[in-house]
């Protein structure tokens, strides 16, 4: 009867022919998982999706030409929210991470990963709809609490405070976010370093992963 089981279905898109390929030959390998289809780019995957080839989980690099990783998963995430998309980077920037997160992905991992991590987080994504690799975890948001957002311990947050987490997930600067909120950036500082506290988080990568978490992130 296991034998029956339906395996989660697998797109990779990253324009490294390479790697692509190895990644494909290492997911096969997974017990539960196969490649369903392999792509160089945005309008690759765009155009596999539209013809009903629909995974459950797409391994999408960031940097690509011809539609990149950030325009790929906002029109994933408008047209087929119910594909999981796992990013895929080289870099550790903290912006890289917020937009993407923004944008719908569920996860973001490094390139240089161990293949056990890369089962785990796909197995995170399938069953826990989330994952971050523990070296972007363990160097951006190392504050940030695996029962963060618990029920038996809820963070009562006011409504401006709310409103400055939901700008906080946006590109805008601290400067913008005073301007929008017509208040002076010397409060926004202190929203921020009020909300450090009180989410025990340490960088705005933290309070972007809070607010997602507990629905107050416009995606």
């Amino acid at each position: 009867m296991a034998a029956s089981l339906k395996k989660i279905q697998v797109g990779i898109v990253d324009d490294h022919s390479l790697l692509r390929k190895a990644l494909a030959k290492l997911i096969d390998s997974f017990e539960n998982y196969t490649v369903l289809f392999e792509g160089d780019n945005g309008k690759e995957i765009k155009a596999k999706v539209t013809q009903h080839i629909v995974p459950d989980i797409i391994l999408l690099d960031v940097n690509m030409p011809d539609m990149d990783g950030y325009e790929t998963v906002r029109w994933l995430h408008k047209n087929y929210p119910q594909i999981k998309v796992l990013a895929l980077s080289m870099s550790s920037d903290e912006n890289t991470i917020i937009r993407m997160l923004r944008l719908g992905a569920k996860g973001y991992i490094m390139k240089n990963i161990e293949p056990e991590e890369l089962k785990v987080a796909l197995d995170s994504i399938m069953k826990k709809d989330f994952y971050l690799s523990e070296y972007i975890s363990g160097k951006i948001i190392s504050g940030l609490h695996k029962d963060l957002g618990n029920p038996e311990d809820p963070v009562i947050l006011s409504d401006k405070e709310k409103e400055f987490l939901r700008l906080i997930c946006s590109e805008l600067t601290y400067k913008d976010i005073a301007d929008k909120m017509f208040i002076s950036p010397r409060t926004v500082d202190n929203y921020r370093n009020t909300l450090f506290e009180k989410l025990k988080v340490r960088t705005r990568v933290g309070l972007v992963m809070f607010a997602i978490k507990n629905g107050l992130a416009e995606v």
